[in-house]
């Protein structure tokens, strides 16, 4: 009995549980007979089949990948193939990667958790984060640690790093000499037994120095006493300085007259004992060591007869008033016009440590040849001039500045001393023969016109003329 072929619609839902091989095995050796294949008791073709199959998977893979893709912009075509180029595939490892939206094909592809996650990311906007509490419950719970205080430890300084640290600081203080912002740094490291080298340390870099130096060192240690070192860390401080003035001496060969006055400051400054000097009397071996107690010894006993012992270290430095600088500065010319040794007024300049006020000995030596009656200082001041001018002592632009002092106030001095215009001329002539100040300066000079009679071819007539 021959079976009738005919041809069923299948429907597509029943296909997609077929298997998903497209041929059989005897399909793939080629048979060339139409093969049927019974479903539910009904037999179709298997060209038929096949193509249902093809267009299911299709179906599936245009559902998937229109669920991953949405707002991409790309197409699939019937086949699942993707139509836009230069587009990363959806189904590779880095399009998985790169894509932050849901995985599950939901929503309306904003991003996760309403921007509240996501690295370097601290919460949504406005969040406000509360203390967070102790878990009693949790394992590595400790009662002591809710009244646990946490400090910065800060190690002690060891020697070699000691020397390291404070060089720098204390040079530094000889630049802008506030003691208070070297109390400040020196509270903030940890000294520990290291306290009494801070003098130590000091007096080492200001015996090195100036004069000016030794002045701001005998300062620090006076403002330094009671707050970072104590009466007892200086007196160990001077015992150590006075037991290595053999080593000292090497650097500095004045180095004992200059302990011993320091040790004198710090006497009369009150953070010394008084009776410190007398401890060494009879136990002292070292002739460094005796010279710098001898010293200090002579110049407190100067203290009984009026001598202030704050003025050990002389009046130098840019920390002086302006009128006392005037008065040195006055006291050295008068010094020199005595004694007529340049070398000493030179080295008693330099003394002061004031080079940007040396215009004032500028000023100062013009108007006392201006006020002289004889030749003498007329001279004496022309060579002193030229000494400070040839050793570089003295800028260009300090002494400029002196004699543009003079020329502004030159009519009031003409008031005191009425041949003043003629005798500046005179010597600001001889300075420019000697060339200590440049030919526009000479030019500079004032002159006093005046009127005077002149001889009859005139005709009696009257005319300006200069000196």
């Amino acid at each position: 009995m021959e079976i009738e072929n005919k041809q069923v619609y299948v429907n597509p839902a029943e296909l997609d549980n077929l298997s998903d091989a497209p041929f059989s095995g005897d399909e793939e050796n080629g048979g060339s007979e139409d093969r049927k294949t019974e479903i539910n008791g009904n037999w179709i073709p298997a060209t038929s089949i096949t193509e249902a199959k093809i267009n299911a998977r299709a179906k599936r893979r245009l559902r998937k990948n229109s669920s991953r893709d949405s707002g991409r912009g790309d197409s699939v075509s019937d086949n699942g193939e993707t139509l836009k180029t230069g587009v990363v595939a959806p189904t590779s490892p880095k399009g998985k990667v790169l894509d932050r939206r849901s995985r599950s094909g939901k929503g309306r592809g904003l991003p996760k958790k309403g921007g509240a996650g996501g690295k370097g990311v601290w919460g949504t906007p406005g969040q406000v984060y509360d203390v967070e509490e102790v878990d009693i419950k949790d394992p590595n719970y400790d009662d002591d640690q809710e009244n646990c205080v946490y400090e910065t430890v800060v190690l002690p300084l060891d020697e070699r790093a000691f020397e390291k640290t404070l060089t720098p600081i204390i040079q530094e203080y000889f630049e802008h000499g506030d003691t208070n912002e070297v109390s400040e740094m020196l509270k903030d490291l940890n000294l520990g037994e290291m306290k009494y080298s801070v003098p130590v340390l000091a007096v080492s870099l200001a015996l090195e120095g100036k004069a000016s130096h030794r002045e701001m060192t005998s300062k620090l240690l006076s403002d330094l006493c009671g707050t970072v070192v104590s009466k007892t860390d200086l007196e160990k401080s001077f015992d150590r300085l006075l037991k290595e003035l053999p080593e000292l001496v090497l650097d500095s060969p004045k180095a004992p007259q200059l302990m011993g006055q320091f040790i004198a400051r710090a006497v009369g400054d009150g953070i010394l004992s008084s009776t410190y000097i007398d401890g060494y009397k009879g136990t002292v071996d070292c002739t460094q060591a005796r010279a710098a107690l001898d010293r200090a010894t002579v110049l407190l006993s100067m203290t009984k007869g009026g001598k202030r012992i704050d003025n050990v270290w002389g009046s130098g430095g840019g920390q002086q008033s302006v009128n006392h600088l005037v008065k040195e500065i006055d006291m050295l010319l008068k010094e020199y016009l005595l004694s007529g040794d340049v070398l000493e007024a030179e080295r008693c300049l330099q003394e002061l440590e004031v080079p940007h006020f040396h215009h004032e000995l500028v000023y100062e030596a013009v108007v006392m040849v201006l006020e002289s009656t004889g030749e003498k200082t007329f001279k004496m001041i022309l060579d002193l001039l030229k000494s400070l001018w040839r050793s570089s002592v003295i800028t260009v632009d300090q002494m400029k500045r002196g004699y543009e002092r003079v020329y502004c106030e030159i009519p009031d001095i003409n008031l005191d001393v009425p041949h003043s215009y003629s005798v500046l001329e005179r010597f600001v002539e001889e300075c420019f023969q000697a060339g200590i100040i440049p030919k526009p300066l000479r030019d500079l000079c004032p002159s006093r016109g005046r009127k005077r009679f002149v001889s009859e071819g005139d005709g009696g007539r009257l005319k300006l003329e200069s000196y």
